[in-house]
């Protein structure tokens, strides 16, 4: 099964316990294998056999598993499930909060089991710690949008298993669909739950592939880009795994697209950006040491025929560094690639001259982050170093850019307060596309 696994590129596995039995069975795998993670937790439907000298029991196991190397990575999982209700609900809520308070004892992540049972989940939780930012997960989500909204904002992850992939299925893909990709996580709940293909057949971790897959499809990204994301997401979820901070990426892939990280600096600093608080995208890490020279840049890209198109976005204001995209872009141009700047507009006055006409013949698309249709919510969710002239400055660039340029995009976030419909008609307007993008997601 370890090997199989591992041939499906599976790199780890967290295997938590339902019962103290299967608790002392899960900690004995991790000590065997380095590729397994153990969580001991106390499943909603054993609630009702657990009391006093049961619970003593589990809480000697877990505070015997913090001293020993192998620790957990998460209590769970534990929950409520008012599906089957196999034990008493006020059974299941006086189990579920001893976890909740263990794991905050211990600072450990939590792995939640909810079936039909969101409110009172969502309330225990806060009562246990009021205004909390939560670590840990939903398993095996099969809630609804509005469940999901719920649980993102106290803080969790939200995890789909095989359930995902089958055809009947619709509602829940479209909820997976909404939620950003850097919040999900892959599992497969094996030895249940196969995946459509499998559906009848004993599941196992390797299954994942086709919860990975079906992901991929909705969120329109590569197989790949899931399997980094989702793998980022449960490295810093739980601590496991090689997906820490690393060496800074001066250029990444995502779908077919290849983008260059050119500098961090920026002469914005929005409300909703995270550059400061998690520099990173799509599972890539973009904190810059340095900033990369052209040669750095041109020898991380290639032949860049190999990709749909090179892309200078990163985490910072591209065109602070318009020689060397002038420079790199030339090159590629010239080799048969093509070019993409994501920008926020400001070209003309980081320079002090009109920047348009420099792009003639290097660039295929520019797109420029809009935000808002109104000078005064630009600045103040923007917060550009140069104040209204900023925003004017970009609306001039866009009219100047579709001069020059063959694809001029405008972009908004579908940030709170934002009016996206005034972007649509000023987009219209200017005589260039528009596209929406979620304020929550980047990449």
């Amino acid at each position: 099964m370890l090997d199989r696994a591992r041939d499906a590129g599976v790199e780890c596995i967290v295997n938590p316990g339902s019962d103290l039995e299967s608790c002392r069975r899960a900690r004995a795998l991790a000590e065997r294998y380095e590729a397994i993670s153990y969580a001991p937790g106390l499943h909603p439907h054993d609630a009702r056999k657990i009391g006093h000298d049961q619970w003593e029991a589990f809480t000697a196991f877990v505070l015997e598993c913090m001293r020993s190397d192998r620790k957990p990575v998460a209590i769970g999982e534990t929950g409520l499930d008012y599906h089957y209700d196999f034990s008493p609900r006020d059974a299941q809520a006086e189990v579920f909060r001893r976890q909740v308070r263990l794991a905050l004892e211990l600072d450990l992540p939590i792995i939640i089991h909810c079936r039909e049972a969101y409110d009172d989940c969502v309330r225990i939780l806060n009562e246990e710690s009021p205004g909390r930012r939560w670590r840990g997960v939903i398993h095996c989500f099969t809630g609804t949008g509005r469940d999901a909204r719920t649980v993102l904002e106290l803080g969790f992850f939200i995890s789909f298993a095989g359930m995902l992939t089958y055809p009947s299925a619709d509602d829940l893909r479209q909820t997976a669909t909404a939620i950003p990709i850097d919040r999900l996580l892959l599992e497969t709940d094996s030895p249940l739950l196969g995946p459509q293909p499998l559906r009848k057949k004993r599941n196992e971790p390797a299954n994942v592939v086709h919860v990975a897959r079906t992901l991929a499809e909705i969120h329109k990204l590569s197989l790949e880009d899931v399997a980094r994301i989702t793998t980022a997401n449960a490295s810093r979820l739980f601590g496991i795994g090689r997906h820490s901070p690393g060496r800074p990426t001066i250029v990444y892939k995502i779908r077919n697209s290849l983008y260059v990280n050119l500098t961090n600096r920026c002469t914005n600093r929005c409300v909703f950006c995270s550059r400061e608080s998690d520099p990173s995208v799509k599972g890539h890490w973009l904190r810059l040491e340095s900033e990369p020279t052209v040669q750095q840049v041109l020898d991380e890209i290639g032949d860049p025929t190999q990709y749909a198109e090179i892309v200078f976005c990163g985490f910072g204001e591209p065109m602070l560094r318009l020689d060397a995209i002038k420079e790199i872009a030339a090159s590629v141009k010239a080799r048969g690639g093509s070019i993409r700047i994501n920008t926020n507009g400001q070209a003309d006055i980081i320079s002090g001259r009109r920047v348009a006409p420099e792009l003639d013949g290097l660039v295929d698309v520019v797109s420029v982050s809009l935000n808002s249709a109104r000078r005064d919510q630009y600045v103040d969710i923007c917060r550009p170093s140069h104040g209204e002239k900023a925003y004017d400055s970009m609306i001039e660039f866009i009219k100047d850019a579709s001069k020059h340029v063959p694809k001029v995009i405008v972009t908004a976030l579908d940030f709170p307060g934002v009016d996206v419909d005034a972007c649509r008609r000023l987009a219209g307007e200017l005589g260039v596309e528009y596209r929406q993008r979620k304020y929550n997601e980047v990449g």
